[in-house]
């Protein structure tokens, strides 16, 4: 199957997002005093049944991969930490015709799109912010049986995908450095730290150095009582939040 595709420059893609940074992405952002939040998110992974992931499972591989494990009482769970360009309304780096003021430094988040980033996961375009028109027939190939059609498109989507995977040590240590340790649970939303950015490139610098900090005791936070009443009766540290409050939902308060 064949995806067409031709960039309309609408500037839609580059409008109160969060874009996905590699650590070395991130400390540029961040270098340009531009925001860069921490966003986490858990799963349960009983380390007896799947320690290394479901093998016929690429989500499950691709978690694995990605994420580090922790223990949220006595129970083991696995943390994916991503590092996001933050901007409310135009990007930073926008023009006023909808070109991109970065594009030779733009991040690899920037450079794929519309693709998709995750392995596990089919690109569809009513998922993507671009109009109608960008997606006719008569256009470039995008994508042709899942597989990027332009070389150098597929070249920087791995290049995105390793870096996801090799950054991890280091965004382990970023959390000790920085003494967070809050995740929500995968598929409810996505625990948030703020940080300012002079404050993150030196955590970064930290953890890069191999510093790691105290191993501080993790916790969930939810916006809905079931799931706070399920983990505390397994003993799990857990808070009932705000939806927006250190915590982005993917569904309404439920108290």
């Amino acid at each position: 199957m064949e995806i067409t595709f031709d960039c309309t420059q609408c500037g839609r893609c580059c409008h109160d997002l969060r874009l996905t940074l590699s650590v070395a992405e991130a400390r540029v952002w961040a270098g340009r005093g531009h925001r860069v939040d921490l966003l986490a998110e858990g799963w349960p992974w009983p380390e007896a049944d799947n320690a290394d992931g479901d093998p016929d499972d690429p989500a499950s591989q691709w978690r694995m991969a990605t994420s580090f494990p922790v223990s949220i009482g006595d129970v083991p769970f696995r943390v994916n930490l991503r590092l996001v360009a933050r901007h409310v309304g135009a990007c930073p780096h926008l023009l006023p015709d909808m070109r991109c003021g970065n594009y030779e430094a733009r991040p690899r988040i920037c450079r794929i799109y519309p693709l998709e980033s995750r392995p596990f996961e089919a690109m569809v375009p009513a998922h993507r912010l671009c109009p109608p028109e960008a997606w006719g027939q008569s256009l470039p190939v995008l994508e042709r049986d899942g597989v990027p059609a332009d070389a150098e498109a597929a070249a920087i989507l791995a290049a995105h995908r390793a870096a996801m995977v090799a950054d991890v040590p280091v965004k382990e240590r970023l959390v000790r450095v920085i003494g967070w340790a809050e995740t929500a649970m995968a598929g409810e939303g996505l625990a948030v730290r703020e940080i300012a950015p002079n404050a993150l490139i030196a955590a970064l610098d930290a953890a890069e150095r191999g510093a790691g900090g105290a191993a501080q005791p993790w916790g969930i936070v939810t916006n809905r009582e079931t799931t706070r009443a399920m983990l505390a009766d397994l003993e799990c540290p857990v808070w009932l939040v705000a939806a927006e409050e250190g915590f982005l939902s993917a569904f309404g308060d439920e108290s």
